[in-house]
């Protein structure tokens, strides 16, 4: 029985070999092989005897997550991510090596782009290091798994005037309320679409909106954002709480990608060549901030970012716009 079991994995790795070296010599492969291998004892994994025990520890995982404040979206990713890796890896959780996540991740991550590799990598690592500290397992096999590298994408923020262009496109009341929204406050799309009419000081020209990890903190609109805001809330006769809603009734609470289409729709209109999507509104909005002198700080808190580094990001693009400029007059 070893010898048969032994025979089968010389085979499948000269064939593996030979897929990925189509030139090497096969019956050399081979031979250094049986060689390497001539002292051991070959068995196959039991794999439909060990009891995997990944699908109940999960359950537990997503519900403290939850208490954490992760948003429904995030725990709806994590969990159809960790079940196919469930799906994969039929076997005790504590028996899990860092090859056993290697060998899923290079199954998994066939043809995906890097920050998605690094999306399935930061979701084992999450789960594997919640399993030590809650002492489901001895040690972390994730540990070792490196992110891969992603390439450095620059996102250029949108002109004066192509957000003048955006504006001038406006038809409906509820485009013009949108797009100034969208302009003065920087919010995310989530935050947009959970607005309600009462959460907005008029006075102040401020509202409270819920950010990530359910964190609220206070954002300012200006001057034109408010007239349009009113002047779209008087069109309305619909008793929804929602600041934006849809055109057809019953007028339920515009949704993201409602937004992302009405954006869409009115840089097309625009004549806009690039692509324009809700998170550019926001990434002007941090540019356009720091341009004008705004502390990182203080953009830091407008936009809710936890960590310094990630408002740091749009300094340094803000540098690569002035740098961009500079070229264009020299």
């Amino acid at each position: 029985m070893y010898s048969t079991n032994k025979d089968e994995v010389v085979i499948k790795l000269v064939g593996k070999l030979s897929l990925e070296f189509p030139d090497i010599d096969q019956l050399k492969v081979r031979e250094l092989v049986e060689e390497v291998l001539y002292k051991y004892d070959i068995l196959p994994q039991e794999t439909s005897l060990a009891s995997s025990d990944i699908e109940e520890k999960l359950g537990i995982y997503l519900a403290t997550k939850k208490l954490d404040g992760l948003s429904q979206q995030t725990l709806k990713n994590y969990q159809y991510n960790l079940m196919k890796f469930a799906d994969y890896l039929r076997k005790p959780l504590v028996t899990i090596t860092t090859m056993d996540l290697r060998m899923f991740l290079a199954q998994r991550c066939k043809g995906l782009k890097p920050t998605s590799i690094n999306g399935q990598i930061s979701i084992l690592k999450s789960f594997f290091s919640w399993l030590v500290n809650e002492e489901y397992i001895p040690k972390n096999p994730a540990i070792k798994l490196k992110q891969t590298k992603e390439p450095k994408r620059l996102r250029h923020a949108m002109t004066e005037e192509e957000i003048e262009l955006l504006r001038q496109a406006c038809k409906s009341d509820r485009e013009k309320a949108l797009v100034e929204f969208l302009i003065s406050t920087g919010c995310r799309l989530s935050e947009v679409v959970g607005v309600n009419k009462a959460d907005v000081n008029w006075h102040e020209m401020s509202l409270h909106v819920i950010g990530k990890g359910a964190k609220e903190r206070k954002v300012y609109f200006n001057t034109k954002a408010k007239i349009l805001l009113k002047k779209y809330l008087l069109t309305r006769s619909d008793s929804n709480p929602a600041l934006f809603v849809t055109s057809k009734r019953p007028h339920g609470r515009l949704g993201g990608r409602s937004i992302q289409r009405e954006i869409k729709k009115i840089a097309k209109r625009a004549g806009i060549e690039k692509s324009v999507y809700p998170h550019l509104f926001r990434h002007s909005y941090a540019t356009h901030k720091l341009n004008a002198g705004m502390s990182l700080p203080v953009i830091q808190h407008l936009m809710g970012h936890e960590d310094p580094a990630t408002t740091q990001i749009y300094a340094e693009l803000s540098e690569e716009n002035i740098k961009h400029e500079y070229k264009k007059i020299s």
